[in-house]
């Protein structure tokens, strides 16, 4: 019988590792996909998993287009190129400090080969939401500003957009990394890109996604060509600052 303690993650004496941390370590993002389709009770588990992730005040006025019409996929591998080959003329350009050349080369042909063969994407995963309005009141305002000082009013009012933006991303992404972690569990490949921001109102155009719904990401999903392996990434001891940096 599985304990409450066992569920939670919470120790229990067992020092064998959660298979969570095999999946997360061997989640790279796989852009080589074979066509052929994934079922759509699938594609629901993986929204499902994106639906329990956590949701700024618990809002959850995220919405999610799956699109599997291999005639739409067509009308979007266009816009797909056209957002790739920007990438890579500016920022993609060159290897990030640190990244071999040659292991940065192979992930470029493969970003080329999603490119090329993106007609052929079996699904494709839009996460969107819709921040509401804020409730502004005068004596709310009033407190805010007792709280924060003159000296953090002015600051907040410098940095808004950048808060409210990350507001409203940390609504999207924690599902988001739910979706492509179940993707890796099912055997799934799956990569998560925001390319299609550059041309974002052509996207929801084609798409029918209203005006006032921000989109966050676009997620190829398919079975992969290759294999999962681990991935690689800067250790602990390079990144961790304790107590303070």
């Amino acid at each position: 019988m599985t304990s409450e303690a066992t569920l939670s993650g919470a120790p229990t004496g067992d020092t064998a590792e959660p298979t969570l941390f095999a999946t997360m370590s061997t989640m790279r993002a796989m852009r080589r996909l074979r066509p052929d389709p994934v079922p759509d009770e699938l594609l629901d588990r993986l929204i499902q998993a994106a639906v329990w992730g956590p949701s700024g005040g618990n809002m959850q006025r995220y919405e999610y287009v799956v699109v599997t019409d291999p005639a739409v996929m067509a009308d979007l591998a266009p816009l797909w190129k056209r957002c790739v080959d920007a990438y890579l003329a500016t920022t993609g350009k060159y290897a990030p400090a640190g990244m071999d050349e040659a292991a940065y080369g192979r992930m470029v042909a493969a970003i080329e080969y999603q490119r090329d063969h993106f007609a052929e994407t079996p699904a494709l995963i839009i996460p969107c939401y819709r921040f509401p309005e804020p409730r502004i009141e005068e004596e709310g305002m009033r407190r805010y500003a007792e709280e924060l000082g003159a000296e953090g009013t002015a600051r907040m009012g410098r940095i808004q957009e950048r808060f409210a933006a990350l507001a409203e991303g940390s609504c999207v992404y924690p599902g988001v990394q739910n979706l492509l972690l179940a993707a890796r569990g099912l055997g799934l490949a799956a990569n998560i890109t925001i390319w299609h921001l550059m041309l974002e109102e052509e996207w929801k155009a084609a798409l029918g996604i209203p005006d006032d719904m921000n989109t966050f990401a676009a997620v190829p999903v398919g079975w992969p060509r290759g294999r999962f392996g681990p991935v690689s990434r800067r250790p602990v001891e390079e990144v961790v600052h304790r107590n303070r940096w």
